[in-house]
């Protein structure tokens, strides 16, 4: 009786590898996630800066104003957001920062800080003021016409810088005009792509 001895070729393991993914294919997709970040980001920052500069003020009681010049640097520098609320007169200090009108030349608003305060006996307050960065006072003295005067409480920096670009003619032209165009390309080029990548598929 004989008996055959069936051998048994060892099994070679299988590897599976996934398909890789073209380079170009990997640029694309990263700069779409990267522009939807960025778009929704510009969407959520244009919306906050709405609120902070259109509607807060309205609901919180506070003012905004932008600083044009250096004379409050390093404290307060050109294109900051000035943030200010409401304070009684009678309670202003020496070392305050206030927003006003100046009484004299074009009575533009200026913010500076309080260097001198003097309360008349008819309850009128006056006050001089200087700017930070400036090697001396302010060339007027200021009598506060209302009960209540614009204390600075916070700076935002460079926001003001943002919304005088976002006003410039040109930068407005190129929102208009030009963004669009751009988003139109970028959809008609996934349109494009869409039935390209269908027959490499089938294919």
């Amino acid at each position: 009786m004989s008996a055959s001895l069936l051998h048994k070729s060892p099994r070679v393991a299988e590897s599976v590898t996934e398909p890789s993914v073209p380079a170009p294919a990997q640029w694309r997709r990263a700069a779409r996630i990267l522009g939807r970040i960025l778009s929704t980001a510009g969407i959520v920052t244009a919306i906050a800066a709405f609120l902070f500069l259109a509607v807060g003020p309205r609901l919180f009681g506070y003012q905004t104003s932008t600083m044009l010049t250096g004379s409050m640097s390093p404290l307060i520098n050109p294109g900051d957001v000035v943030v200010s609320v409401a304070r009684p007169a009678a309670e202003l200090k020496t070392g305050d920062v206030i927003t006003y009108g100046i009484p004299v030349e074009d009575h533009r608003v200026e913010t500076h800080r309080v260097i001198e305060v003097d309360r008349g006996a008819d309850g009128t307050v006056t006050v001089r003021t200087k700017g930070d960065a400036n090697p001396a006072a302010d060339p007027w003295t200021a009598t506060l016409q209302d009960d209540t005067v614009a204390v600075h409480t916070i700076t935002i920096p460079y926001l003001g810088t943002a919304i005088r670009t976002l006003r410039d003619p040109l930068v407005q032209g190129a929102l208009t005009y030009v963004a669009p165009a751009l988003l139109v390309g970028v959809l008609l080029t996934a349109i494009w792509k869409k039935p390209t990548a269908a027959r490499q598929a089938a294919s």
